[in-house]
């Protein structure tokens, strides 16, 4: 699989900075997108010679910004229709209310919190535009945000593809295992700081 996969980009190398930028753009609107999994995997492939770091990088980050910026103009324009429309259920309202009370209390550390959580890029961009959060300081945080996130997912990708420069799916598992565990360490943060809140509240 991962043979084919770097055959399909040194076949058409051109494409695939577009196909990164493009998914990395879809990916902060439609979470759905796997836009970490494809900087990741086009971290391993850097790592044969069959694409180029640097350009990876910045395909992946600027797609973020892009579509981070779309999703805050989403919010910014439709705000309570955009939210009734992709977050309707009870478990996703709760988490707009959650990214609404933090962003309130901390909202430049939020927009680069939120682009490690799954899901949470989405609904902290789009609740951003919903606020009217100054979009001067959103748009420089969130660059910031992209960087760290382009250089996460990418290099991760490459060193692990280094790692087993010999079997560079291993290291595209070795990749995925640490992004997992990364997104897992957040999330067991959030957790604890909610009972630690919940805790200090009774």
């Amino acid at each position: 699989m991962f043979d084919t996969f770097t055959r399909l980009v040194t076949d058409a190398s051109g494409w695939t900075y577009g196909i990164i930028l493009l998914f990395a753009l879809l990916d902060a609107v439609l979470p759905v997108v796997p836009s970490e999994a494809t900087v990741i995997t086009a971290g391993v492939v850097c790592s044969t010679g069959h694409l180029n770091l640097p350009l990876v990088l910045v395909a992946a980050a600027v797609g973020a910004w892009l579509g981070d910026n779309l999703a805050y103009g989403i919010g910014r324009r439709y705000g309570e229709r955009a939210k009734a429309r992709f977050f309707g259920s009870a478990k996703a309202a709760q988490r707009v209310a959650w990214a609404e009370r933090q962003l309130g209390e901390r909202g430049n550390e939020l927009i680069v919190i939120g682009r490690f959580i799954p899901a949470g890029r989405t609904l902290i961009t789009l609740t951003a535009g919903t606020l009217a959060y100054p979009w001067r300081r959103f748009a420089v945080f969130d660059a910031v945000a992209a960087v760290i996130w382009a250089l996460y997912a990418g290099l991760l990708g490459y060193f692990g593809g280094k790692a087993f420069e010999d079997a560079p799916w291993k290291g595209l598992l070795l990749a995925f295992g640490l992004a997992l565990a990364v997104t897992g360490g957040i999330e067991l943060f959030r957790w604890l700081r909610r009972r630690q809140n919940s805790a200090a509240h009774r």
